[in-house]
């Protein structure tokens, strides 16, 4: 009978450490919240530019079907 008793305290003192959260985890889910906020940032800011892209001589660069054959 005491082991059943002794497995139930364990058990008890088991659950009870799960439910109670430390203040490490609130930091490192405020981290990750963070982390996945910049990343979504810095893809809407990046799907909205409109690159030039420049030759060597700092000139836009002919794109597509501007583009000549030298």
């Amino acid at each position: 009978m005491s082991a059943i008793v002794d497995w139930n305290t364990v058990a008890t003192k088991a659950a009870a450490r799960q439910k109670q959260s430390s203040p490490l985890m609130y930091f490192l889910g405020f981290v990750f919240v963070l982390f996945i906020g910049i990343l979504i940032f810095c893809y809407v800011v990046t799907k909205r530019t409109n690159p030039v892209f420049l030759d060597q001589h700092g000139q836009p660069a002919a794109t597509g079907s501007e583009h000549s054959h030298h």
